[in-house]
């Protein structure tokens, strides 16, 4: 049997009952609690201010009377505040780009290492990775969890990583011509920039290596994911994670189903509540994604609010439930004139248009008291956005938002190359509201 037909091997816990899963989940949960109160200072105390311990915990469905964790209390205890270990028992940190404010710092023991690496070996595998494959890893090196979380996964599975990171597109594309890589793992927007470079080459995507690509680190649509697979004649999965939970990792797509990202519940309980309420929703209703980390020692997690937007699904390829791709975020969300507006909707009518490319910015001003939203939007190649077909396309695209979003834009046409590329997350909205 040669390495192509060769296949990895599932993890029992990954085929086991509900009953085991969830039995699993409660001695974990209650040693993740106790962890938390007795090691970390900033736990206890939102504990007793809640008027909770862990003892409280019975059934998983008690998480429901322990706090949520935010974005704020690890920048409020910035830099080491949250950690439950010694500092010194930290092997790594890891933290956020901290654009709007201080960055989110993230520890992790030896053996939240290794923990995470076997999550991202899952998660590979679950994409169709075969014994011998090798992986490009384009996501960023450094501080973001993207690129080092890849790189010890793809390792800890066994395979070959070549560790480029972002940027450079004209030279990626040539290591990935020379090395002839199986798989890459990067942003789709990124993927997006890669394949476009291609084509200015004289080359066909299709003609790569790349079989499979393992994307994630933004919100990205179903619509996005045929595009992307038409162009690179690849099998596109969705990989998710957030560097407070544990980084890249959390969940992933099976490549067999492409139906959402099974969560790894093993290690990651997840809840939806109402991100008005806080109240915990029933599967299969939409809400904000929570998570409580079940074996993380340097900075256990309890009931992190993501700003997330999914719901909860019966697993398919795994026992495990599933979550509906990721559309949006709470702190994405634009408000257009009482109006909730995603970049995902508008992306998802943009890829309906062959007229248009992939590569669009939302531009949100404001006029006297009112906001307004431009959608800027690059043609297809060699389409003059000033042609009739273009314009066209434009009307009907502002109609379409209007009746399926439901608010009035203005489309802005430019020319290939008119949006700037991103290397890393795509900067879907830019602000120029006076603050």
């Amino acid at each position: 049997m040669n390495a192509s037909t060769k296949t990895f091997a599932l993890e029992p816990i990954e085929k086991a009952s509900i009953d085991e899963l969830r039995a699993l989940q409660l001695q974990r949960m209650k040693w993740s609690l106790g962890h938390a109160y007795a090691h970390s200072p900033v736990y206890r105390a939102k504990f007793d201010a809640a008027g909770v311990h862990p003892d409280d915990l019975r059934t998983l469905a008690d998480l429901a009377k322990f706090p949520f964790t935010t974005k704020h209390d690890l920048r409020d205890n910035y830099p080491f505040g949250m950690f439950a270990v010694p500092r010194e028992q930290v092997v790594r940190v890891h933290a956020s780009s901290g654009t709007t404010g201080k960055p989110t710092v993230v520890g992790y023991t030896r053996k939240d290492i290794d923990t995470w690496a076997d999550v991202v070996a899952r998660s590979i595998r679950a994409s169709g990775a075969r014994p011998g494959d090798m992986v490009h890893v384009s996501y960023g090196y450094g501080l973001f969890t993207g690129g080092l979380g890849a790189h010890y996964g793809a390792e800890r599975l066994g395979l070959t990583v070549v560790p480029f990171g972002g940027g450079q597109t004209e030279r990626q594309i040539q290591l990935i011509q020379d090395f002839k890589p199986d798989i890459i793992m990067v942003t789709p927007s990124y993927m997006l920039a890669i394949c476009e470079q291609v084509e200015h080459m004289g080359l066909d995507p299709k003609a790569l290596s790349l079989r499979i690509g393992i994307f994630g680190a933004e919100p990205w649509t179903n619509e996005m994911r045929h595009a992307i697979e038409q162009r690179a004649g690849i099998d596109a999965v969705d990989i998710y994670g957030l560097s407070e939970v544990m980084g890249p990792g959390v969940a992933n797509e099976c490549v067999e189903t492409k139906d959402g990202p099974t969560i790894w519940e093993d290690h990651f309980y997840p809840e939806i509540i109402d991100p008005d309420t806080g109240a915990v929703l029933p599967d299969g209703e939409e809400g904000e994604l929570v998570f409580t980390s079940l074996t993380k020692e340097a900075l256990p997690i309890i009931r992190y609010r993501t700003r997330d937007l999914t719901r909860l699904l019966p697993g398919t390829a795994r026992t495990m439930r599933r979550m509906q791709k990721i559309t949006g975020r709470s702190d994405d969300m634009m408000i257009i004139r009482g109006v909730n507006v995603f970049p995902t909707q508008i992306e998802e009518l943009i890829l309906k248009r062959p007229e248009l490319s992939p590569n669009y910015q939302c531009l949100l001003t404001r006029e006297g008291p009112m906001d307004k939203l431009k959608v800027a939007v690059e043609t297809a190649p060699g389409l003059d956005p000033m042609g009739i077909e273009a314009r066209a396309a434009a009307k009907l695209l502002q109609h379409e938002i209007k009746i399926y979003v439901g608010s009035s834009v203005e489309i802005e046409l430019k020319p290939e190359g008119g949006i700037e590329r991103s290397v890393g997350k795509a900067r879907r909205v830019v602000d120029l509201r006076k603050k």
